[in-house]
């Protein structure tokens, strides 16, 4: 069986868009092969890879990458998961299905600490509920 690849996009590809990348390969990766980029890149944010470990997914190897390390390549999905990406996202050619699923941006939290990965945790959760239900929806997979 031929694996669906899967960008997702967010600006700096440092929170969300790695914790879905993290996640569909977690638990979908007998289906699904996914990646992720930003529009403008930065580092993966500490606090996204602490929430990802917490749930027994090792993220630490991650790096932000840029939307143009894609150009040349081919997916079945393209989803943004940022407002600004969704608004600054290129055209993509062939096969591609272009979704938008919107969350907030954990890193805009403020707080103590405890406040701040509580906001990394719930972006996380309804990531992996959303995502997971829009792409084994597409596929015709039902829940494990």
């Amino acid at each position: 069986m031929t694996k669906k690849k899967v960008l997702f996009l967010c600006t700096a590809n440092s929170a969300r868009s790695q914790m879905a990348e993290a996640l569909v390969n977690h638990d979908l990766g007998g289906h699904f092969q996914a990646f992720s980029a930003g529009t403008a890149p930065a580092s993966p944010h500490p606090a996204a890879l602490r929430v990802l470990a917490e749930i027994g997914i090792d993220h630490t190897r991650a790096r932000s990458k840029s939307l143009e390390e894609f150009e040349n390549e081919a997916f079945d999905y393209v989803i943004t998961l940022c407002g600004r990406a969704n608004e600054t996202c290129p055209v993509f050619f062939g096969d591609v299905e272009r979704s938008h699923l919107g969350f907030d941006d954990p890193a805009a939290a403020s707080g103590m600490e405890d406040e701040v990965l509580a906001a990394f945790r719930r972006v996380r959760d309804e990531i992996r509920e959303t995502v997971e239900r829009y792409l084994r929806g597409k596929e015709g997979l039902f829940p494990a």
